[in-house]
């Protein structure tokens, strides 16, 4: 069997970086202990490396507290504790078309329950919300506005400034979905006025599955909605109110975060812009690639400017599934199809009735020739059907 060609990096990028790997195993064999919890040198050295990650990543989004830097599973995790801490009876939510489950079903429930009502913008023909969009949304009751940074379908990075600017002038929290943009793109949470991020850390921040977290300006009053051991002054009956422990119950995921510190550093070392230029190179080969085949439909693959390299596409009088299927098992190549955990994205697309899209995604280990096989595999199973 040839080597497995990976474009499902938007939903886990693979492979990790060496050094990821090197220093997790490392780690986790010399400090693999709790952190905070005891005064042996061991222990010590762990929080050293967990605080060491907070600041890293509170850097990286230019916040200013480390320990305003919460860790959980991933930005799931990260986005229910924010949307339920948030949330009030008769509160109303604005959100848009693009958003992820981890934003929709949290909502949803929200709303089902008769807690909130939620108000969800349409994207544009290209992809992209507009701001005036959001305003006309915002009314008096509104307590936050929950954005996806960039579409896991389509790519599509949304101008968070703008936004943002409109939610501090409506007071208003603004909340952003960094899934798919954290280490991908640069994030400035003052100067887009963003109040909370979420983000994960198996993705574009290159370390490994069941590690994100958020980051949380001051002034933002989520209530912690679970209980428990946090370290720290363990006499006291109610859990914490201070951060980090507001938002962190038990013991962390310290080998998840020792990754998440070695990818951030890689990612770092290597220029997030730097990253991205080589990676949007390869989607514009793609893009042309598959937009010059006959029968093959892109969604939202206009010009590269605000965009990530991830590209949807189907093929005239085949099922994505099967797509998918046949990548796999004739060409070795993975992919993700189907509604992508986001089927807001694709009622706007109009492709919920055709069971969504076959998705591409782009990693920083991917090649050009890893392009130019997947373009003549998509070519060659178009031309079964022509």
């Amino acid at each position: 069997m040839s080597k497995l060609i990976y474009l499902d990096n938007s939903a886990t990028a693979f492979p990790k970086p060496e050094e990821v790997y090197k220093f997790m195993d490392n780690f986790y064999r010399n400090h693999g202990v709790n952190p905070g919890r005891s005064g042996f040198d061991a222990a010590i050295e762990t929080e050293e490396v967990v605080h060491n990650t907070r600041k890293l990543l509170t850097d990286l989004f230019n916040g200013a507290d480390p320990n305003r830097l919460t860790f959980s599973y991933n930005a799931s995790d990260s986005l229910n504790m924010i949307i339920q801490g948030l949330a009030q009876k008769g509160d109303h939510v604005v959100t848009t078309f693009l958003e992820h489950n981890s934003v929709l079903r949290p909502l949803h429930h929200l709303e089902m329950d008769g807690i909130i009502e939620v108000t969800h913008v349409m994207f544009d023909e290209k992809g992209y919300i507009h701001p005036d969009d959001i305003k006309k949304a915002i009314k008096r009751n509104t307590k936050m506005v929950v954005v996806n940074h960039s579409s896991n379908v389509i790519g599509t990075i949304q101008p968070l400034a703008e936004i943002g600017k409109i939610c501090k002038e409506k007071g208003v929290y603004f909340i952003v979905d960094a899934s798919q943009s954290a280490g991908a793109v640069p994030i400035d949470m003052k100067a887009m006025n963003i109040d909370v991020i979420c983000f994960t850390g198996h993705k574009c921040l290159m370390g490994p599955t069941g590690i994100g977290g958020s980051y949380m300006m001051e002034d933002v009053p989520v209530r912690y909605t679970r209980y428990g051991g946090t370290g720290v002054r363990s006499a006291v009956k109610t859990h914490l109110d201070e951060f980090p422990y507001r938002l962190e119950v038990g013991t962390l995921n310290v080998l998840g975060v020792a990754g998440l510190n070695a990818g951030v550093k890689w990612i770092t070392e290597q220029g997030i812009e730097n990253i991205h230029r080589k990676e949007m190179q390869l989607w514009k080969k793609l893009k042309s690639g598959l937009q010059n085949i006959a029968g093959v439909i892109t969604y939202c693959a206009n010009g590269s400017e605000n965009q990530n390299p991830v590209l949807c596409f189907n093929i005239n009088g085949f099922e994505a599934g099967d797509v998918g299927t046949m990548l796999d098992v004739d060409y070795n190549i993975a992919t993700r199809t189907g509604l992508h955990c986001a089927p807001k994205v694709h009622e706007g697309l109009g492709t919920v009735e055709i069971h969504g899209t076959v998705r591409f995604s782009i990693g920083p280990f991917n090649t050009e020739e890893h392009i130019d096989t997947a373009i003549e595999a998509v070519r060659e199973i178009a031309g079964i059907r022509n």
